[in-house]
């Protein structure tokens, strides 16, 4: 007998969403991807919480707009359901208050319904892998939330250092901390500088730990404080 060979294992995707003929279509648009696989749905957070602790889904794409209870409320229930589980909000809803709520409540992302199918694709590719994700749009909000939650701002530069001086950072990292304020993946990065996907890896890293920073969102933080004061 000859033997197979198999492929990774496709990401474990399910879907609550209210509206039945959104949520269908998604889950079909969803299975154009082979690294992709819908293993079950619900309409509500309810019917969710019910499913979600024997399905252990690697990724559950969550609407705001839900019967009973908002889509960001339920957050923590699912997470506490099946906690290995990445929870990404996919909504219409650019408001920066649930934008922040999501995030606080241990949202992995939030995505907008009105993303491309490929886009989709990639973030929930890197939501299982454990990467934030943020649609570009709400970047900005993104931004403005963190800073209103008393987000930790750099350290002031005496006047009288030089801008080479005064950044740490060097003209390429420059260029990817530009492209990260503008929500871009580690992917988009490299395809607009030109450059290896795991050289922009290398340079991130460099970045956060030049800068002091923790994450993606306190590096995009950064850059938009640094050049409103410029």
């Amino acid at each position: 007998m000859s033997a197979t060979t198999t492929g990774p294992r496709p990401i474990t995707v399910f879907v609550v969403d209210d509206h039945t003929l959104f949520r269908r279509g998604l889950i079909a648009l969803i299975g154009q991807d082979a690294g992709l696989q819908v293993i079950g749905d619900a309409s509500d957070a309810g019917q969710a919480l019910r499913q979600v602790p024997v399905l252990q889904p690697q990724v559950i794409l969550l609407d705001n707009h839900l019967p009973g209870v908002l889509g960001v409320d339920a957050i923590a229930s699912l997470r506490r359901a099946s906690p290995a589980s990445r929870v990404v909000m996919l909504t219409v809803s650019e408001d920066g208050q649930d934008l922040a709520t999501a995030l606080r409540n241990g949202a992995q992302g939030y995505l907008l319904k009105t993303m491309d199918g490929d886009l989709l694709f990639e973030a929930i590719h890197r939501a299982a892998r454990g990467e934030p994700v943020v649609s570009p749009e709400m970047m900005g909000k993104l931004v403005a939330a963190f800073q209103s939650q008393g987000a930790p701002e750099p350290e002031p530069v005496p006047q009288e250092e030089s801008a080479a001086e005064a950044s740490p950072l060097s003209p390429r990292e420059e260029d990817v901390l530009r492209e990260i304020a503008q929500g871009a993946s580690n992917k988009e990065i490299a395809r607009r500088l030109d450059i290896a996907e795991t050289t922009v890896k290398i340079h991130v890293q460099h970045i956060l730990r030049k800068l002091g920073l923790s994450s993606r969102v306190q590096a995009a933080v950064y850059a938009s404080d640094r050049a409103r004061s410029e």
